[in-house]
């Protein structure tokens, strides 16, 4: 997939789909869809879970594939995501907003969806001035050579998010520009949204922010040296590293299926206990760390990139009385991912 920042190297013509789209979820996913290759459109709306390594967040892959085939371009757009960097409420707000899904994890979900191009638009003062008319005008239309556009039916865009979909379809018809109004999602009568998401996160509700996301919520990070805490008492832990703008979810142990671990037997992930939280038993401290024991594999994992699906929440984050308790409570929450994990017969 072809990543860029600057509207001058974008690929053209392009098919967009416009958004922030944190996430990733199915309700994205139905944005998206109209501007895939038709092959593409039929296939499940749910977006898979991804294993495997990251792109490095400063580096990510500019991988320019098939832009010297000139009929290809000529006879189909490129899909195209559009996407804000930062995140406008981040730019008017000052305070860094966390993300479900940070540059590394969306390119990947992206790429597996069927994009080609992601345009990363850095917002600045001069875009926030933008009226609605320019956008269209000068970014859409202008640079990107947009083919048709697809938005969600809440989307508002320009200054002061004066720009409706109403206006956006008005305006984009001056240029025989074709726009997808897609309808809001729900799942199980709870509407899809990012926002929906996080507060299920927050509160242990691994189930319903699963479903709204149509796949397992994910952590990818590096295997760094921590203190190794886990190995005095028999439980040796991988200590993630992940990108600093990674929204956490609860505090406490969750089941997971971990991928990057090993070359062999991951088709379906190898089975763990993730902890995240800051040990208030054993050295209370002010950033939380993310340690995951792998319940049937072992071997030297420094430096690798680890995927977790989260697949079960387990227990909240507490303080045990002594060493001895916290063991005990270690192996049974061990145990109890294994059992959930396992397959079923």
């Amino acid at each position: 997939m072809w990543i860029t920042s600057s509207l001058k190297t974008a690929l053209t013509p392009a098919s967009v789909a416009l958004g922030n789209f944190d996430g990733i979820h199915q309700g994205h996913r139905q944005v998206m869809q109209p501007i895939l290759s038709p092959s593409l459109r039929r296939q499940p709306l749910s977006v898979p879970p991804l294993p495997g390594e990251s792109y490095g967040e400063n580096s990510p892959p500019n991988l320019k594939a098939s832009v010297n085939n000139a009929e290809e371009t000529a006879l189909e757009p490129y899909p195209t995501v559009v996407t804000f960097t930062p995140h406008p409420q981040e730019f008017f707000s000052g305070q860094r907003r966390s993300l479900l899904t940070p540059l590394s994890e969306k390119v990947k979900y992206l790429e597996a969806i069927g994009v080609k191009q992601l345009v990363l638009l850095p917002f600045d003062q001069d875009l926030a001035n933008m009226t609605p008319e320019a956008f269209v005008e000068k970014i859409l239309v202008g640079q990107l050579n947009a083919q048709q556009i697809s938005v969600g039916q809440d989307f508002c865009f320009g200054r002061q998010r004066s720009g409706t979909v109403t206006e956006l379809r008005a305006i984009a018809a001056r240029y025989g520009v074709t726009v997808h109004l897609v309808p809001l999602q729900t799942a199980n009568g709870d509407r899809i949204s990012s926002s929906a998401i996080r507060e299920a996160l927050l509160e242990g509700n691994l189930k319903q922010a699963n479903s709204i996301l149509g796949r397992p919520y994910s952590l990818m990070g590096e295997v760094v040296q921590g203190q190794q805490i886990g190995r005095t008492i028999g439980f040796p832990t991988a200590n993630l590293q992940l990108p600093p703008e990674k929204f956490l979810p609860r505090h406490g142990v969750y089941a997971v299926r971990v991928y990057g671990a090993s070359s062999l037997g991951e088709e379906n992930g190898l089975m763990g206990a993730l902890n995240i939280g800051t040990r208030p038993t054993v050295d209370a401290i002010a950033t939380p760390t993310v340690e995951v024991h792998l319940l049937e594999w072992s071997g030297d994992l420094y430096g690798k990139t680890l995927t977790l699906h989260l697949e079960h929440f387990l227990r909240p984050q507490q303080k045990f009385d002594s060493l001895d308790q916290l063991k005990a409570q270690i192996q049974t929450d061990c145990d109890t991912a294994r059992t959930l994990l396992s397959p079923q017969e």
